[in-house]
């Protein structure tokens, strides 16, 4: 159930409600919108609590959601949810593209790319510390070395960073360096891991999983939102398909579809989603035709020495040729791209 407050109500009159929901052995979630709160019911109600509720001072209505996501719902949370991290605003009506490596490599790599990629107009530095491979053989991440470097890289650029956190002990560790915790594919369905970032201080990246339906992408993030926090994105990334031609099958419609399912700002990543680097530009510029909040792109300096995923990574030029044409596509569709963070004069070092 959904309990949707009359307009001008009163924090004393939505504060009595939720207590109603709290005194039946439920919980309630409030969220306020610009003209009137709504607050959702997590559990189980019994029927005469509807009639109850609408009866209390202050009630609009009470809504019956038929869907299994609650909080993720438009019922619960009819205005779109804009997130804001380090200058940038996620789901505010720019595109806002999320760039770099999929690995963090070394010093070097991680820089030049952060320049290169800042420079072409990306707002946001993606770059993988900790990272999951199918095969154990294959490289893993530098680790805490890398949210180093991660960090020393917006130091320098101002980009803020969105990197993968792989297990709940390392929530507070990766928090401490990055902007968004990004929880990847393979872990959408780790719930032990969705409760702990649902209690981080910092935004949410929820990529949809590997064969993961829409409607279990939202539940995921229900698991979050459940904890109060409202600053959860999600990302579209491909589905595991009979399709062998491309590394996964990118539901280009589930953008539109969660956008009118759901509040949450909605990001494309056509990297993992084809596989393929020169199918990254037309799914990207496609993806922001159909409404995508924003982009996620693997780039790297040397596509064929990437130590992960170089054959979906864009070298710096065809990065730069991507950034160029994605502009007129989102203006076509009554969107422009977001600006990037200016960077703080760079400290000087200690001698």
């Amino acid at each position: 159930m959904i309990v949707v407050m009359r307009k001008g109500s009163s924090q004393k009159e939505i504060e009595a409600v939720a207590q109603h929901i709290r005194d039946a052995g439920l919980r309630a979630s409030v969220s306020k919108g610009e003209e009137r709160a709504v607050i959702g019911i997590l559990g189980s109600p019994y029927p005469e609590l509807k009639d109850a509720l609408e009866a209390l001072p202050g009630v609009d209505q009470v809504l019956v959601v038929s869907r299994p996501f609650k909080l993720a719902s438009r019922e619960f949370h009819p205005d779109d949810t804009v997130v804001k991290v380090g200058g940038v605003t996620i789901g505010g009506g720019d595109v806002v593209v999320m760039a770099g490596p999929c690995s963090v490599e070394n010093r070097e790599q991680l820089l030049s790319t952060a320049r290169a990629v800042k420079a072409a107009g990306a707002t946001i530095l993606r770059g993988g510390a900790f990272k999951p491979r199918t095969s154990p053989y294959k490289f893993r991440g530098l680790g805490e070395e890398g949210l180093k470097l991660l960090a020393e890289a917006r130091e320098e650029t101002g980009l803020p960073v969105v990197t993968e956190v792989m297990s709940e002990r390392d929530v507070e560790l990766v928090a401490r360096y990055a902007d968004i915790l990004q929880l990847g594919a393979r872990n959408m369905q780790n719930f032990v891991l969705l409760d702990e970032l649902g209690k981080a201080s910092k935004p949410i990246l929820l990529k949809r999983g590997l064969s993961a339906t829409i409607e279990e992408w939202l539940l995921a993030a229900d698991y979050i939102l459940q904890h109060g926090k409202s600053q959860v994105i999600l990302c579209e990334r491909g589905i595991r398909t009979y399709e062998t031609y491309t590394r996964n099958t990118f539901d280009l419609s589930a953008i539109p579809l969660v956008h009118k399912l759901s509040h949450l700002p909605v990001i494309a990543d056509p990297s993992h989603g084809t596989g393929k680097w020169y199918l990254v530009q037309s799914m990207a510029l496609a993806a922001a035709a159909a409404g995508a909040d924003g982009l996620m792109i693997e780039v790297h300096p040397s596509p064929d020495h990437a130590l992960s995923d170089g054959s979906q990574s864009l070298t710096f030029e065809n990065f730069k040729l991507l950034m160029e044409k994605v502009g007129p596509v989102a203006a076509a569709v009554g969107r422009k791209m977001a600006r990037a963070p200016v960077a703080a004069p760079a400290r000087r070092r200690a001698r």
